[in-house]
Protein backbone atom coordinates (compact mmCIF):
# COMPACT_ATOMS: atom_id res chain seq x y z
CA UNK A 1 0.00 0.00 0.00
CA UNK A 2 1.51 3.95 -1.01
CA UNK A 3 1.41 5.68 1.88
CA UNK A 4 -0.30 9.28 1.83
CA UNK A 5 1.44 12.02 -0.07
CA UNK A 6 4.21 9.75 -1.11
CA UNK A 7 3.17 9.59 -4.66
CA UNK A 8 5.74 10.18 -6.69
CA UNK A 9 7.82 10.99 -3.84
CA UNK A 10 10.67 13.08 -5.38
CA UNK A 11 11.03 16.80 -7.23
CA UNK A 12 7.82 18.66 -6.52
CA UNK A 13 5.78 16.30 -4.61
CA UNK A 14 8.15 15.62 -2.34
CA UNK A 15 8.52 19.70 -1.23
CA UNK A 16 4.50 19.27 -1.31
CA UNK A 17 5.39 16.83 0.80
CA UNK A 18 7.91 17.97 3.34
CA UNK A 19 5.52 21.57 3.28
CA UNK A 20 2.53 19.92 4.21
CA UNK A 21 3.76 17.75 7.12
CA UNK A 22 5.52 20.85 8.51
CA UNK A 23 2.10 22.41 8.31
CA UNK A 24 0.65 19.90 9.83
CA UNK A 25 3.75 19.30 12.73
CA UNK A 26 2.87 23.21 13.61
CA UNK A 27 -0.69 23.03 13.40
CA UNK A 28 -0.88 20.08 15.99
CA UNK A 29 1.51 21.82 17.96
CA UNK A 30 -0.43 25.15 18.37
CA UNK A 31 -4.37 23.67 18.45
CA UNK A 32 -3.98 19.65 18.41
CA UNK A 33 -6.20 17.15 16.43
CA UNK A 34 -8.99 18.97 16.61
CA UNK A 35 -7.56 22.17 15.51
CA UNK A 36 -6.23 20.21 12.37
CA UNK A 37 -8.18 21.82 9.12
CA UNK A 38 -7.11 20.25 5.59
CA UNK A 39 -7.90 23.48 4.25
CA UNK A 40 -5.78 25.47 7.04
CA UNK A 41 -3.25 23.03 6.59
CA UNK A 42 -3.20 23.79 2.68
CA UNK A 43 -3.08 27.46 3.04
CA UNK A 44 -0.03 26.89 5.75
CA UNK A 45 2.18 24.86 3.92
CA UNK A 46 1.30 27.29 0.49
CA UNK A 47 -0.60 24.25 -1.59
CA UNK A 48 -3.42 23.70 -3.26
CA UNK A 49 -6.39 22.55 -0.78
CA UNK A 50 -7.18 19.30 -3.48
CA UNK A 51 -3.96 18.27 -2.86
CA UNK A 52 -3.93 17.92 0.62
CA UNK A 53 -7.78 16.10 -0.30
CA UNK A 54 -6.41 14.46 -2.63
CA UNK A 55 -3.04 12.60 -1.07
CA UNK A 56 -4.29 12.58 2.33
CA UNK A 57 -8.05 13.17 2.54
CA UNK A 58 -8.49 13.65 6.73
CA UNK A 59 -7.03 14.88 9.55
CA UNK A 60 -5.99 11.22 10.73
CA UNK A 61 -4.13 10.66 7.19
CA UNK A 62 -1.85 13.61 7.71
CA UNK A 63 -0.82 12.56 11.23
CA UNK A 64 -0.25 8.96 10.23
CA UNK A 65 2.55 10.48 7.18
CA UNK A 66 3.87 12.56 9.59
CA UNK A 67 4.77 10.06 12.15
CA UNK A 68 6.18 7.98 9.05
CA UNK A 69 8.20 10.54 8.59
CA UNK A 70 9.46 10.97 11.91
CA UNK A 71 10.55 7.50 11.60
CA UNK A 72 12.29 7.22 8.47
CA UNK A 73 14.25 10.74 9.36
CA UNK A 74 14.74 9.49 13.51
CA UNK A 75 18.52 8.98 14.55
CA UNK A 76 19.79 5.81 13.86
CA UNK A 77 21.05 3.98 17.27
CA UNK A 78 23.85 4.37 18.86
CA UNK A 79 26.58 1.46 18.82
CA UNK A 80 29.16 2.58 21.60
CA UNK A 81 30.43 -0.99 21.82
CA UNK A 82 28.44 -1.26 24.99
CA UNK A 83 25.35 -1.61 26.26
CA UNK A 84 25.30 0.72 29.37
CA UNK A 85 26.82 3.24 26.57
CA UNK A 86 24.35 2.52 24.00
CA UNK A 87 20.84 2.61 26.31
CA UNK A 88 22.61 6.08 27.56
CA UNK A 89 22.64 7.63 23.78
CA UNK A 90 18.99 6.13 23.89
CA UNK A 91 17.56 7.62 26.66
CA UNK A 92 19.81 11.24 25.96
CA UNK A 93 17.95 10.82 22.54
CA UNK A 94 14.64 10.52 23.92
CA UNK A 95 15.31 12.88 26.71
CA UNK A 96 16.59 15.10 23.83
CA UNK A 97 13.62 15.16 21.55
CA UNK A 98 11.27 15.20 24.74
CA UNK A 99 12.61 18.36 26.03
CA UNK A 100 13.00 19.77 22.34
CA UNK A 101 10.87 22.74 22.75
CA UNK A 102 9.21 22.18 19.33
CA UNK A 103 9.30 18.38 19.33
CA UNK A 104 8.19 17.82 23.02
CA UNK A 105 5.18 20.01 21.93
CA UNK A 106 4.63 17.68 19.17
CA UNK A 107 4.44 14.64 20.21
CA UNK A 108 2.22 15.50 23.50
CA UNK A 109 -0.36 16.64 20.97
CA UNK A 110 0.26 13.09 18.67
CA UNK A 111 -0.21 11.16 21.85
CA UNK A 112 -3.10 13.31 23.01
CA UNK A 113 -4.39 12.76 19.70
CA UNK A 114 -4.05 8.95 19.41
CA UNK A 115 -6.42 8.74 22.70
CA UNK A 116 -9.32 9.58 20.77
CA UNK A 117 -8.42 8.41 17.50
CA UNK A 118 -8.04 4.65 15.93
CA UNK A 119 -5.61 5.53 13.02
CA UNK A 120 -3.53 8.04 14.97
CA UNK A 121 -2.95 5.45 17.98
CA UNK A 122 -2.03 2.82 14.92
CA UNK A 123 0.16 5.50 13.32
CA UNK A 124 1.47 5.75 17.27
CA UNK A 125 1.88 2.47 17.53
CA UNK A 126 4.11 1.89 14.26
CA UNK A 127 5.92 4.42 14.85
CA UNK A 128 6.93 3.38 18.31
CA UNK A 129 7.36 0.00 17.11
CA UNK A 130 10.21 1.11 14.21
CA UNK A 131 11.82 3.06 17.02
CA UNK A 132 11.76 0.16 19.15
CA UNK A 133 12.96 -2.24 16.85
CA UNK A 134 15.88 0.27 15.54
CA UNK A 135 17.19 0.39 19.41
CA UNK A 136 16.84 -3.14 20.09
CA UNK A 137 19.73 -4.01 17.85
CA UNK A 138 21.93 -3.01 20.66
CA UNK A 139 20.67 -5.55 23.54
CA UNK A 140 21.03 -8.15 20.92
CA UNK A 141 24.34 -7.29 20.41
CA UNK A 142 25.07 -7.29 23.94
CA UNK A 143 23.88 -10.32 24.53
CA UNK A 144 26.21 -11.91 21.74
CA UNK A 145 28.96 -9.76 23.92
CA UNK A 146 27.93 -11.79 26.81
CA UNK A 147 27.13 -8.21 28.24
CA UNK A 148 23.33 -9.29 28.99
CA UNK A 149 22.04 -12.66 29.91
CA UNK A 150 20.19 -15.24 26.33
CA UNK A 151 17.07 -14.85 26.08
CA UNK A 152 17.15 -10.97 27.05
CA UNK A 153 13.88 -9.20 25.65
CA UNK A 154 15.41 -6.52 23.50
CA UNK A 155 12.17 -4.46 22.91
CA UNK A 156 11.21 -4.89 26.88
CA UNK A 157 14.65 -3.82 27.63
CA UNK A 158 14.44 -0.61 25.48
CA UNK A 159 10.68 -0.06 26.56
CA UNK A 160 12.07 -0.04 30.23
CA UNK A 161 14.53 2.62 29.54
CA UNK A 162 11.86 4.83 27.53
CA UNK A 163 9.25 3.96 29.98
CA UNK A 164 10.28 6.57 32.83
CA UNK A 165 10.61 9.42 30.91
CA UNK A 166 7.46 9.55 28.96
CA UNK A 167 6.09 8.86 32.10
CA UNK A 168 7.62 12.05 33.91
CA UNK A 169 6.92 14.12 30.64
CA UNK A 170 3.43 13.13 30.23
CA UNK A 171 2.54 13.60 34.11
CA UNK A 172 4.81 16.31 35.59
CA UNK A 173 6.13 20.25 34.61
CA UNK A 174 9.49 19.17 35.98
CA UNK A 175 11.75 19.43 32.88
CA UNK A 176 13.45 16.21 32.08
CA UNK A 177 17.43 16.26 32.91
CA UNK A 178 20.35 14.39 32.01
CA UNK A 179 20.04 12.78 35.43
CA UNK A 180 16.69 11.60 34.55
CA UNK A 181 18.28 9.86 31.52
CA UNK A 182 20.57 8.43 33.45
CA UNK A 183 18.58 7.34 35.92
CA UNK A 184 16.59 5.60 33.81
CA UNK A 185 19.08 3.42 32.04
CA UNK A 186 20.45 2.48 35.88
Amino acid sequence: MTEPGSLRPGGRTAAVRAAVLRATGDMLVESGLAGLELTAVAERAGVGKSTVYRRWGSAPALVTDLLCDMAAQSRQRADTGSLRGDLRANAALVRRTLTNPRQGRLFKAIIAASSCDDRTVAALSTFYDKRVAEWSGCVVDAVARGEAPAGTDAAAAIRQVSAPLYYQFLTSTRPLTTKDAERAVD
